[in-house]
């Protein structure tokens, strides 16, 4: 099955609506066909295998579409304030650019900070599972992503930056809105739902920002604008106000998908939940397991700098591949026995939060999120089960549950 039309075939299988619940299978079966696959009408290159999405990733051969990607390429999408945004932030943002944007973040994201916030991460594990506990007490069912999945990063990164208690719950659609922007392909809903979640949390930030000019606390957004004032980060308050943006969809859309992903992984394979219920030191390696077997991000865009090569393959300068993360976490190159969930897998090295320059700086606090979480859970609740069939998030590129019904004792 080597000819274009095949592998077009599978790949849109792939990523069809149908898939949500297995995008893996056809998957692999496009890495077999063509792990370097040309699809003409996107124009761009789809990558399955961990060496070729690793190298990609981390080289100096490739960047991300960038702000003169946007002016050169696509210049109807200038005026659209989630373009401006997305292609001026972290996300968007090669070299030195990028370098100043992330700088001072650095402090923030540390191991030793990440240390500090383990307290609050579990109190409010402990807060939010004791509201799950109330609402299935009677023994029925209750929306685990609702009253968990996302209440707890939306928590933990909102107190990290700043954003009152009293204002998080808003953030859930409007972060899912913001997030139509990873979409492989953007249709006119797309953006004006995107558009509009980025004015409204642009605005929503500045205003942050200005009540810590004027009354700081010991928060990031106070830092940020502590630093920015000694010139120790020369970044601009509205370039601040988008790092805080990003910052906050980002740290609570993606984990709240691998906390529901990791919870369904566990409750469809009993048996690797009840080794966790026995030693939980296995629990770190678990969630590594999870965001290599369904990790919350599917797929990611580089451009090539100058003409190179993937695989054998010639890729032109500015030419366009997409490393699917998640084929690359199955090839049985790199993890024999992909399809398979193990807790105890050893050497497992997931590309789910990216590699190189774009490496997740908040990968260390999702993980500690998870990791207090599912130890948790697992414990008080040992009769935990799916209660009905969860609800996926509708998208090519992001895996998530928008709803994960489960009940905390046995039929």
């Amino acid at each position: 099955m080597d000819d274009a039309v095949d592998a077009d075939g599978i790949l849109l299988s792939a990523l069809a609506p149908d898939s949500r619940d297995d995008p893996y299978t056809p998957l692999a079966a496009l890495r077999d066909a063509a792990p370097v696959h040309h699809h003409e009408p996107l124009d761009t290159r789809f990558l399955t295998r961990y060496a070729d999405c690793q190298a990609v990733l981390s080289g100096p051969s490739f960047a991300v579409p960038d702000r003169e990607w946007l002016v050169r390429e696509r210049p109807e999408w200038l005026d659209r304030p989630a373009a401006d945004f997305f292609y001026a932030s972290l996300l968007g943002t090669n070299g030195a650019a990028h370098d100043r944007l992330r700088r001072p973040l650095a402090g923030a994201f540390g191991r030793g900070r990440i240390a500090e916030l383990s307290a609050d991460v579990e109190r409010t594990a402990d807060e939010l599972l004791d509201r799950f506990a109330d609402a299935t007490s009677d023994g029925g069912a209750a929306d685990f992503q609702a009253l968990v999945g996302y209440p707890l990063p939306v928590a933990v990164v909102g107190g990290l930056i700043g954003v009152p208690r009293a204002d998080q719950e808003q953030f859930h659609r409007l972060g899912q809105d913001a997030a139509r922007l990873l979409e492989p392909v953007r249709s006119a809903a797309d953006w004006r739902r995107a558009d509009a979640a980025v004015t409204a949390l642009r605005e929503y930030f500045a205003a942050l920002l200005r009540e810590r000019r004027a009354r700081p606390a010991g928060d990031l957004a106070s830092t940020l604008l502590a630093e920015a004032a000694a010139e120790r980060a020369p970044v601009a308050e509205h370039e601040l106000a988008d790092l805080l943006l990003l910052l906050f969809v980002a740290g609570f859309e993606t984990t709240a998908g691998l906390l529901g992903l990791t919870v369904f992984a566990l409750l469809t394979h009993p048996d690797q939940a009840a080794l966790l219920r026995t030693d939980p030191a296995l629990l770190p390696g678990a969630v590594e397991e999870s965001l290599r077997w369904d990790g919350p991000v599917l797929m990611t865009e580089r451009l090539a700098v100058h003409t190179t090569e993937v695989a054998g393959v010639t890729v032109p300068a500015g030419g366009s591949v997409t490393t699917v993360l998640g084929a690359a976490n199955r090839d049985p190159l790199r993890y024999p026995d992909p399809d398979a969930f193990l807790v105890r897998r050893p050497d497992v090295r997931v590309l789910s939060f990216g590699a190189g320059p774009h490496y997740c700086f908040g990968a260390a606090l999702a993980r500690l999120e998870a990791v207090a979480l599912l130890g948790r859970l697992l414990a008080r609740f040992p009769g935990l089960r799916l209660a009905g069939p969860g609800v996926r998030r509708p998208s090519a590129c992001l895996r998530s549950f928008d709803e994960l019904p489960l009940a905390t004792t046995g039929r």
